[in-house]
């Protein structure tokens, strides 16, 4: 789009590449911009394009490029002095002293070099760019006492180990406590889900068993005691056996 083409209001002028023309013509659009306070964006613009720098809502792109020469007749090519004057007093102050004057060949500014001289950018400066904050996931950790009530703790895995441990040893020790109690046990998975996924009940821990009497010889068992004395769980031994194994049995007790 160039500069004397401007779309409707309130649409900005955006001068996407504009290679100049008649200054009178220049002249004339830039008044009614003025009028309008229409927005000026300015891509690439040369000669009489430069007349934009002198509107108070003109802004330049960082990658723009604005050039600057002496205005010349169009019939004779001369340059008209008197043109070029009011083309150069029409810039702002910094652009003038960077500029110094203007010549036959064209003198070329970046959009950044504007920017750096005080023209407003047209992409409002860097941009700063928001992010969402990460919430750290919230671990909480289900304890149970041996009474069945449980309850939310935070506390660090070392603690619970220390529980852990400390309850084992008193159902071990048999000390205060009912050793058949369960022993609940709460693990949170921090590295998979940061939740507690609840806890686990171990069954009681069995009472030991008695001590079996130790086992006396056979010879020591039947000394001195008659066959026909003992029970019947005594001299039937094996299921089935014959009347002749409890003689052969009586005799060897006899014997010795």
């Amino acid at each position: 789009m160039g500069y004397l083409s401007p779309p409707p209001m309130p649409a900005p002028v955006v001068v996407y590449k504009d290679v100049g023309g008649l200054v009178s013509d220049y002249e004339a659009i830039t008044e009614r911009y003025r009028r309008e306070n229409r927005d000026v964006r300015l891509h690439e613009c040369r000669s009489a394009c430069t007349l934009a720098l002198s509107l108070p809502n003109v802004c330049v792109y960082p990658d723009a490029k604005v050039k600057f020469h002496q205005a010349y007749n169009a019939i004779n090519r001369e340059t008209d002095l008197g043109v070029s004057s009011r083309l150069f007093a029409s810039y702002p102050a910094a652009v003038q002293v960077r500029l110094g004057n203007l010549t036959r060949e064209y003198r070329v500014l970046t959009g950044t070099e504007l920017i750096a001289l005080g023209m407003r950018n047209c992409e409002g400066g860097p941009t700063m760019i928001a992010s969402r904050k990460q919430r750290a996931p919230s671990t909480s950790l289900a304890s149970a006492r041996s009474d069945g009530s449980s309850g939310a703790s935070l506390a660090s895995f070392g603690d619970i180990a220390h529980k852990v441990q400390s309850a084992v040893a008193t159902a071990l020790a048999g000390g205060a406590g009912d050793q058949t109690a369960s022993i609940r046990v709460a693990v949170a998975d921090r590295q998979q889900t940061g939740l507690a996924r609840g806890a686990e009940e171990a069954n009681a821990l069995p009472e030991p068993a008695p001590p079996l009497p130790p086992r006396r010889p056979p010879s020591e068992a039947f000394a001195g005691q008659d066959m026909a004395q003992m029970s019947p769980a005594y001299l039937q031994l094996i299921s089935g056996a014959q009347p002749i194994l409890g003689q052969q049995l009586v005799r060897t007790v006899a014997s010795n």
